[in-house]
């Protein structure tokens, strides 16, 4: 169960830090839990967890590829990986590893990109991913994690202690807007809904849901009732939800940190196309790489702010 905050404020833990502290809260109680980081173990917020348990955390150097390889080896043997870099390093320069060692083998690997999409922000466009969910979507069995804040982040990797498969969770790495109360429990492959609407639905996941709520009150103030839900799943996409919303209020949008190409739109539309065709706007970015900036910069460069998806609503709503 969960519950949404009423107010939409900054989250006091960074997200790194509720990732470290939640392996090491997991490891306190399950010596199979490993840490393997590619020489990032300050940005990830890792510190704490190697200098606790040196014997189960690994420094792979900029070897990412070898890092999977690694990880694959340590699952063969009963641990549970949990493997860090930027993300465009753990899905696009990794696919091929996480492909064949990992999940074409079966095995169980969890994968952590941090940065995704404009939190890159000052590493620039090599290390700005628009891609990597689209990348690793088409890989079989795969599950793909996009947590919004802090309280979802450290419910969904603790969850990953007692499941098997690969895992790939996309994450923010320093502040984010705190969106559920301590102590909310999500399920993986189920988005929530966080706010009700009746004329449109705007499914958005990571820093965009934030944004959405923004976009449904700036839209409540011309009139438009906008729902509103948080797909932290994109794969599995919680299809019976998206059916509904479809149905429910005639017009979709979504709105993501990605290029629209391939991600959390592409889900959707797929998961419409099958259930309950609707008119879809998607709030992303339109094939283009990344650049140098500060986030706000890039999220007003990109079209990912509450106001183009308020923009894209109404396009949606008149299209029905």
């Amino acid at each position: 169960m969960f519950k949404v905050k009423n107010e939409l404020k900054p989250a006091e833990q960074l997200m790194r830090e509720a990732y470290c502290s939640t392996l090491m809260e997991l490891a306190e109680s399950n010596k199979n839990i490993v840490a393997l980081d590619a020489d990032l173990i300050s940005s990830s917020g890792m510190k704490p967890f190697f200098a606790k348990y040196p014997d189960r955390a690994i420094q792979c150097g900029i070897a990412e590829a070898n890092m999977i390889g690694v990880a694959a080896g340590l699952s063969l043997t009963g641990k549970i990986p949990f493997c860090h870099s930027f993300a465009p390093f753990a899905s696009r320069r990794v696919c091929d590893q996480i492909f064949i060692s990992a999940a074409y083998a079966k095995l169980n690997v969890r994968i952590v990109g941090s940065d995704p999409g404009v939190t890159a922000a000052y590493n620039g466009g090599t290390h700005m991913p628009f891609e990597d969910m689209a990348v690793l979507r088409a890989i079989p069995d795969i599950t793909l994690i996009e947590p919004c804040d802090p309280v979802q982040l450290a419910d969904t990797v603790r969850q990953q202690a007692d499941v098997y498969g690969v895992y790939y969770i996309r994450m923010a790495r320093k502040s984010s807007v705190s969106i559920y109360e301590k102590g909310s429990s999500f399920q993986i492959g189920k988005g929530n809904l966080l706010r009700n609407g009746t004329d449109v639905t705007i499914i958005a996941s990571g820093i965009m849901v934030a944004e959405a709520l923004r976009a449904a009150h700036l839209l409540a103030a011309d009139g438009v009732s906008a729902r509103v839900a948080d797909m932290f799943t994109w794969k599995p996409v919680d299809t019976e939800l998206i059916a509904k919303c479809a149905e429910e209020t005639g017009a979709i949008v979504t709105a993501e940190n990605h290029n629209i190409y391939g991600g959390l739109g592409s889900a959707v539309a797929e998961a419409c196309v099958k259930t309950v065709p609707a008119p879809i706007e998607m709030v992303g970015t339109d094939d283009r790489f990344g650049q140098v900036g500060t986030e706000d910069f890039l999220r007003k460069e990109y079209a990912l702010t509450a106001e183009r998806i308020a923009e894209a609503a109404k396009r949606a709503i008149e299209r029905k």
